[in-house]
């Protein structure tokens, strides 16, 4: 049932050599690690933070063919997008569900003329002319041609004024038509990641991951990890270094020595809406479309909020990544061309986030026009007494093609062990996605099956937040050998032995890890002062804390939450954990 409560610093340290370290444990990271470790290769990932809390962490939460992508003239990575995309939907469907997406259209022949100069040029600085409805046309014919899967995926359809506000009647009024099509929604992209992870995991102790561990220099003997949070330092080495960690690549490899160019990442901010009004608009679609400066922006109903974004703003990686005023600003205008009579302001906002990129470095082109596929950057490694390795660095990557851009990372990395692909991850289900319900029937039986122990609702949560592994969080809730199990007080959501089975197997070092990445509280603006004390007291006992790293805990966290997400939160109280 552990999977990851023994993976530390001191399972890396104590063992302190592999054939491949993979240095950053995003989602393109994990996913190469799973497919190693598959092939039975002794592999070790480490990651400065919480698993999956980089660039990975600040998606538009969706798994999509990058209709837009081929204007860039883009049609590899097209093609793949939307073959991993339809993979997807079937090998994790515990977390990628079908999205319908709608895209308002506000002119007939816009763009028609511009398209071809922009294909050509990218430039920063050109002029903008918006697309029209024949140039959205063409997009979605190619796009049918790529993304159909067999048939199995719908058709693009068009509607003119009339009809399309008559299904979405909140519209602008001032559009002429809506292209309709469908892509794919990523619910918990965290939890995702975690299966990914737990899979790889899972097929033996020659894979090997720790989070809060850095690489933080380069040594004669190999490279030199730090734990994040005690500040033990040891050298690991390994045959092939694999650098993918994202927008931080040039960073970690000017630590390590090998100073590089590689990465010309842009931040991309989002906010999430507690507003009924605007969720009802949406009729359940996502709304995707271009604003007046030219970016693509999405309107995107999600757990019973609404997540708007996204922008595409130059960052140096030096500084912190913040959803800065200026951009809810731009993100109310963009919402109010779309749905004009819909009233949204700050009250509504529940939390927001941003996060960098993983482009490659584009100099004068435009931000929207840099490229989205990935390549790998191959030198050697040199070691002092002992043979050269191998540096890999990976140079972009998205959400969408973890999967197939894994596969092709380890294939190359197999090549420089001189061992053979033994496994192909194509259709391999992926953690809770094995065996999940496809139909309604079958769902019906496995939460019937289940519902005995803890009541059918509870079993269908459980079956929506953790795929089929669920089977093992409700073995823990109902073991007869612990105390009965009952709802948190300040978030009846969730239980307090699920909490704990959550800090017990998931890797969680820090509270913050609770709340951003092992679940939705946070984004569903579910976190109060008081949650944050309770969950506290509740994974205490279960991490060794005492009460004063309770306390610094719930700072940590309550000071994460409203800085870097905006939340507002209450003081402590003075009858708090703090102070008992």
């Amino acid at each position: 049932m552990s999977f990851l409560n023994s993976q530390t610093s001191t399972a890396i340290s104590d063992r302190p050599r592999a054939q491949v370290l993979i240095i950053g444990a995003g989602i393109n990271g994990i996913a190469t690690f799973r497919d190693l470790a598959l092939q039975g290769v002794d592999v070790v990932i480490v990651e400065k933070n919480d698993f999956v809390s980089g660039a990975s962490s600040a998606s538009s939460h969706m798994i999509h063919g990058g209709v837009r992508y081929l204007e860039n003239g883009e049609f590899r990575l097209v093609k793949e997008s939307v073959e991993e995309r339809n993979g997807l939907l079937k090998i994790a469907p515990h977390y990628v569900k079908p999205l319908q997406t709608t895209i308002p259209i506000f002119s007939t022949f816009s763009g028609v003329m511009a398209a071809p100069l922009r294909f050509v040029t990218h430039k920063q600085g050109a002029k903008h002319v918006e697309r029209g409805a024949m140039l959205i046309k063409i997009g979605m014919m190619i796009y049918d041609a790529f993304s159909r899967d067999g048939g199995t995926v719908p058709r693009h359809e068009f509607k003119g004024r009339t009809k399309a506000l008559a299904a979405l009647p909140l519209l602008n009024p001032g559009l002429k038509y809506t292209a309709t099509y469908y892509d794919a929604a990523m619910h918990d992209p965290e939890r995702l990641a975690l299966d990914v992870l737990r899979d790889g995991l899972d097929a033996g102790l020659h894979a090997r991951a720790a989070n809060y561990v850095e690489a933080a220099g380069m040594t004669e003997n190999g490279v030199l990890l730090r734990n994040s949070i005690t500040g033990e330092e040891f050298t690991f080495q390994a045959d092939v270094v694999v650098n993918t960690s994202g927008p931080w690549t040039d960073l970690t490899n000017t630590a390590l020595g090998q100073p590089s160019t590689f990465m010309g990442g842009t931040k991309g901010s989002h906010i999430v809406l507690d507003n009924p009004e605007l969720l009802a608009a949406t009729g359940g679609r996502e709304i995707f479309f271009e604003h007046e400066d030219g970016r693509i922006v999405l309107i995107y109903p999600l757990k019973g909020r609404v997540l708007v974004g996204t922008t595409d703003l130059e960052h140096d990686m030096t500084k912190p990544i913040r959803c800065t005023e200026d951009e809810i600003d731009y993100f109310f205008d963009l919402v109010a061309h779309v749905f004009p009579t819909v009233p949204v302001d700050r009250s509504h906002i529940v939390f927001r986030f941003a996060g960098v990129r993983p482009l490659p470095r584009h100099d004068e082109e435009a931000p929207g026009f840099v490229s989205r596929d990935y390549r790998i950057e191959s030198r050697p490694l040199p070691r002092t007494g002992a043979a050269d390795g191998t540096l890999l660095s990976l140079v972009g990557g998205k959400w969408t093609t973890f999967r197939a851009l894994a596969e092709n990372l380890s294939t190359d990395i197999l090549t420089l062990l001189g061992l053979p692909r033994t496994v192909s991850t194509e259709g391999l289900a992926i953690g809770g996605g094995r065996d999940f319900p496809a139909t309604e029937a079958a769902h019906l039986v496995w939460v019937t099956a289940h519902g005995d122990e803890v009541g059918a609702d509870r079993a269908a949560a459980l079956l929506s937040r953790y795929g089929t592994r669920a089977s093992e969080v409700i073995d823990f809730l109902t073991d007869p050998s612990s105390e009965p199990d009952a709802p948190l007080r300040h978030n009846a959501a969730y239980t307090r032995r699920e909490i704990e089975f959550l800090a017990g197997t998931e890797s969680v070092v820090r509270l913050i890890d609770l709340l951003l990445r092992r679940t939705s509280m946070a984004f569903v603006g579910a976190v109060t002062t008081p949650l944050i004390e309770e969950l506290a007291l509740v994974v205490a006992p279960v991490l060794g804390w005492d009460a004063g790293r309770r306390a610094e805990e719930i700072e940590l966290t309550r000071g994460i939450l409203i800085d870097v997400h905006g939340v507002d939160l209450a003081p402590v109280s003075s009858g708090s954990v703090l102070t008992s």
